[in-house]
């Protein structure tokens, strides 16, 4: 089973995608910090032109008569992920390039507790929704492309391209109950909130 799986064409491409979207990071981050802002800025353009190419990829591959498979359904959830968090991800690394190696503050912790927290795991929550819609849509596209029918969300999990929405769906209902839902109904309190108070 792996070996099929990593005899694909497209799975590379997303291995590739994924150390070149660290690379363009790693590289704009310290164009940034070296006084260069405008090469920075072009460097980290690079970051979304690798989900380009992989979409164009796997879009290509189906309309050629590739077959659907596991590995067309990774590359969307990888877009998914990445157009969803990608932002974040610069940020927090943006934060953290910048303290380490540049003087700058040190990254400051999500709170812990209260309407702070909740507001912080509902925030989260919706980039798990952007890119649980960008997956389906990603996949329903690909879908039309490579002239196959939409599967019924019962069926997801049996088909090969669907069964990573299946996963994902799995997953944003976990991260739901144990992140916005949980941090609604027992907010508890902020360690900073506390220690204000005293």
């Amino acid at each position: 089973m792996g070996e099929s799986l990593f005899a694909e064409p497209l799975l590379w491409l997303i291995v590739g995608a994924e150390i070149g979207f660290w690379v363009f990071l790693l590289a704009g981050l310290g164009a940034l910090r070296a006084a260069s802002p405008g090469t920075g800025c072009g460097v980290a353009a690079g970051v979304p032109l690798m989900d380009l190419v992989l979409v164009t990829a796997s879009t290509v591959d189906l309309a050629t008569g590739g077959e659907p498979s596991r590995v067309h359904g990774l590359a969307a959830l990888y877009l998914g992920i990445t157009v969803a968090f990608g932002h974040s991800l610069v940020r927090w690394a943006d934060v953290r390039f910048a303290h380490r190696f540049a003087g700058g503050p040190a990254p400051v912790r999500p709170p812990r507790g209260g309407a702070a927290r909740m507001r912080y795991e509902w925030r989260e929550y919706g980039k798990v929704v952007a890119a649980w819609v960008i997956t389906a849509a990603v996949l329903v596209l690909l879908s039309v492309v490579g002239g196959r029918a939409v599967p019924v969300p019962g069926a997801w999990s049996g088909d090969p391209m669907w069964s990573w929405l299946a996963t994902a769906s799995l997953i944003a209902g976990i991260w739901f109950v144990a992140g916005p839902l949980w941090a609604t109904v027992f907010p508890g309190t902020d360690d900073r909130e506390r220690s204000g108070a005293r």
